[in-house]
């Protein structure tokens, strides 16, 4: 039994039963605190601590999850490609949208950590928080933060954008596509994306050309704080 606990394939089989179950409930409730990826993390962690699962075990599994998650947000370009003449028409307010957002994102944070008084390591990591995981991890290494923390905070912020981003679009009242494609894909990066694909293909498209640029803006900002 043990050998099944400890295997490979086991640390992926409960990954994706947690996602399937947050993902049937979230439809069955409609309720954007019941987030899939949230269950999920919820759901593998209470597993681990019932079957003492370490930590160092669970990600001999995880780790392969982990190498899909770069060729996952590529293939969101099969999106952008579908809505190729929207998306030229609209190159200007996504440029000018995801470098507002880009700049706020780590304006805020070094601003917080300074109020906070929080050291140089800690800020440094999360400065690259709004963007995706794999970029974020990146410019934590270049900027000798602590990649751990940048990836939790990473996929806490694209959480959070899931479960609030739709609360602000009904209470706003925004009705433009490319609006609301371009606020969950540079505020929440792929966890944004795919509430965004929920909503409607340009959303979807809108939202993957945004972690993009987003992505890009926030490497070259990232330069400032070296």
């Amino acid at each position: 039994m043990r050998e099944i606990i400890e295997s490979p394939l086991f640390s992926i089989a409960i990954t994706i039963l947690g996602y399937e179950i947050g993902k049937w409930l979230n439809k069955k409730t409609k309720s954007p605190l019941l987030n899939p990826i949230l269950f999920d993390i919820c759901f593998v962690i209470l597993i681990m601590k019932l079957l003492g699962i370490s930590l160092e075990t669970y990600n001999i599994g995880g780790s392969v999850i982990n190498m899909l998650l770069a060729p996952a947000t590529a293939a969101l370009a099969v999106l952008m490609y579908h809505q190729l003449e929207a998306l030229k028409k609209n190159m200007l307010p996504v440029l000018i949208g995801t470098s507002v957002g880009a700049i706020s994102a780590m304006a805020s944070i070094f601003l917080m950590c300074k109020l906070f008084g929080l050291d140089k390591d800690i800020t440094l990591s999360l400065l690259p928080k709004s963007v995706t995981t794999p970029i974020a991890i990146e410019i934590s290494k270049q900027l000798g933060g602590i990649v751990p923390i940048t990836v939790a905070a990473a996929v806490f912020t694209g959480i959070m954008g899931m479960i609030i981003c739709p609360v602000f679009i009904k209470l706003f009242r925004m009705k433009e596509s490319v609006s609301v494609g371009i606020a969950l894909g540079t505020c929440s990066h792929v966890s944004g994306t795919s509430e965004a694909v929920k909503i409607g293909e340009l959303e979807g498209a809108m939202a993957g050309l945004s972690i993009g640029f987003a992505g890009i803006f926030t490497v070259i900002f990232s330069l400032f704080f070296l």
